[in-house]
């Protein structure tokens, strides 16, 4: 089982916590996970959303970038999967519209009772911002305003410089409040408010090959093994499953007649 082999993999982070762990062994496991994910694309596979971000932060940020933290892989995984509703991550205006938050806008809310303590609310704040920058960062990015838009209304927009300058101010004074060391994560938010930039980064990585979009070349090669169990078996799922690969890739069945007859 898919969510397994994750599992028994964030074992041996949290055991080696402090170095890396990652040999030859470990990086061919990973990717073996990944590409796991990504076969049978017509099936959905026994794996919880959890577990999938886990492995894509281990991927890319244990593997990729060779933290050595288990408690930020952990942090991590958990964050993005606490983030799926997106209508939290840009909450509707009055015209029911996505919009940009400020932190004077969560600390609103949390007057209202969504926050119990200033803990949350800055904890809270702070993963937002790394959520957003890390895997939304093309929304951040500034807009052509329509000719006549008043500049005022250009001055509302919030871009990515607020929110990781803010972010890691957050992810500091959380680190800095007593619950943190009730909780446990003093250590860990630390981290975040320090190398925000860092997981950042690697969130953007994420984003673009595994939840915004594909890692291409692995889809490219999931096509091609398909298409050669075809014409070995001359089992109709395989070249189903090779045209479904295709299709991410947008390849011309006209040029691909093998794939595509009758095109």
């Amino acid at each position: 089982m898919l969510e397994d082999r994750v599992r028994e993999l964030k074992e041996i982070i949290a055991g080696n916590d402090g170095r890396n762990a990652v040999d030859p062994l470990f990086a061919r496991a990973v990717d073996d996970l990944v590409s796991a994910v990504y076969d049978d694309i017509g099936q959905i596979k026994d794996i919880s959303t959890r577990a999938l971000f886990d492995l894509f932060v281990i991927k890319v940020l244990y593997v990729g970038r060779r933290s050595s933290d288990a408690g930020i892989v952990d942090y991590l995984g958990r964050l993005l999967d606490n983030h799926l509703d997106t209508r939290d991550v840009f909450p509707p205006d009055e015209q029911g519209r996505p919009r940009r938050m400020y932190f004077s806008d969560m600390l609103d809310r949390g007057v209202k009772g969504r926050y119990q303590n200033a803990f949350e609310a800055y904890r809270r704040y702070a993963d937002h911002a790394l959520f957003v920058t890390g895997v939304f960062p093309e929304s951040l990015r500034h807009r052509r305003q329509p000719r006549g838009t008043l500049r005022r209304r250009a001055a509302r927009g919030v871009d990515a410089g607020y929110y990781v300058s803010t972010g890691k101010t957050m992810y500091r004074m959380a680190a800095r409040h007593d619950l943190a060391g009730d909780t446990h994560q003093r250590e860990t938010l630390a981290k975040l408010a320090r190398y925000f930039e860092l997981y950042m980064d690697a969130l953007n990585e994420m984003s673009e090959r595994y939840i915004m979009g594909f890692d291409m070349e692995l889809i490219a090669d999931k096509m091609l093994d398909c298409f050669n169990r075809y014409r070995q078996s001359r089992d109709e799922t395989h070249i189903t499953n090779a045209r479904r690969y295709a299709a991410i890739l947008r390849l011309d069945p006209v040029r691909f007649p093998a794939l595509f007859p009758g095109n």
